[in-house]
């Protein structure tokens, strides 16, 4: 597995899980929102906070961009007028990626189009996300591949030979690619989530891989971080309840930060593979665990037989492990009953 830097961050196997609060398009088109979103982000403790970057023109038909669009979630007449209700200017996006790096947050943003791709690649964006609805866009992938900064790619709606058709597009420039586990409904279902498939994709690809999740709550992205997950990416907003189409499906403010402090949690969970006894159980085990008694009066001389031993508390003897070499030994000391034996008993003989 390679490892990859974002931002001068170490992101990969063995590395703390980077988190991407995904703002997308949560900040309906109002800049003042957006910067409210990096604020939530930055008190949760996110690695990055993702936007959306759309050229409306340029990835949709004139007869789509025309199409009626009405509903609680429209913020236009027309399909088109709705999406570009909710993108944000450039110079806005050169004001939110000065506002991150006053703030010590990375910005990312999903790129829809190559002249997106263009633009965040002169804001400096450090990792290009690919979002699932452009996997199949191999020319669009191309496009970002060349431009040779690590690659974050989901893989909602897609199938095995589609995503590997993707691999071997970015796969032509460079090796930086982190594949993410997405199913594309909102919210999923946990029976369609399918976390396993991030192993299935490490097997296959020889790839690091992520999670990128629409579910109601917190577990499943908690349990993709306990399975390896080297980057957790979810959807948040300031209120649930807002017009828009992904409100419904993110987290608050509250919820990204318990998710955040859970996977760090976990991560300090997982620990080390050593099993070994631990400095801070040395008490606890002289206190519960078990060690050789004496269970009668032992006198010098005396061949020990078993039953003159048993087993008692505390832990502070000889452990219960090397009773039987102590059986035929010649005491060589006065061991009264109900007491540990001498932990020089084992070198009797």
């Amino acid at each position: 597995m390679k490892n990859l830097y974002i931002d001068n961050r170490l992101v990969g196997e063995g590395q703390p899980c980077y988190i991407i609060a995904e703002a997308g398009v949560n900040h309906n088109g109002q800049p003042e929102l957006a910067r409210k979103l990096v604020d939530i982000a930055v008190d949760a403790k996110a690695n990055a906070v993702k936007f959306q970057k759309r050229t409306i023109e340029a990835i949709l038909v004139a007869e789509a961009l025309q199409g009626p669009y009405l509903g609680r979630n429209s913020f236009g007449s027309t399909y088109g007028e709705h999406r570009q209700r909710l993108e944000l200017s450039e110079e806005t996006y050169r004001e939110l990626a000065a506002y991150c790096k006053e703030k010590g947050i990375t910005l990312l943003a999903s790129a829809w189009d190559k002249r997106s791709v263009d633009f965040l690649d002169e804001l400096g964006v450090p990792a290009y996300k690919i979002p699932s609805a452009d996997l199949i866009n191999l020319p669009l992938v191309g496009h970002i591949a060349r431009k040779r900064k690590p690659v974050i790619m989901s893989t909602g709606m897609s199938n095995m030979e589609e995503i590997a058709d993707a691999v071997a597009c970015v796969r032509k420039h460079h090796d930086q690619l982190i594949l993410m586990q997405c199913t594309s409904t909102y919210p999923c279902e946990n029976d369609q989530i399918n976390l396993r498939v991030m192993d299935t994709f490490r097997r296959q690809f020889d790839v690091l891989v992520g999670y990128s999740g629409h579910e109601r709550g917190l577990a499943p992205s908690e349990a993709a971080a306990a399975l390896g997950a080297v980057v957790i990416e979810r959807h948040f907003t300031v209120d649930r309840t807002l017009p828009g189409p992904d409100h419904a499906a993110s987290l608050e403010p509250r919820g990204l930060q318990v998710l955040v402090r859970n996977i760090r949690n976990i991560e300090a969970a997982l620990g080390s593979p050593e099993k070994k006894l631990l400095d801070s159980e040395q008490p606890v085990r002289q206190r519960l665990a078990k060690s050789v008694a004496a269970a009668c009066h032992i006198r010098p001389g005396t061949e020990v037989t078993s039953d003159m031993l048993t087993v008692k508390g505390p832990g502070s003897g000889i452990s219960p492990r090397h009773l039987p070499l102590l059986i035929g030994v010649v005491a060589q000391a006065d061991v009264p009953a109900d007491t540990l034996l001498p932990k020089e008993a084992l070198s009797w003989r």
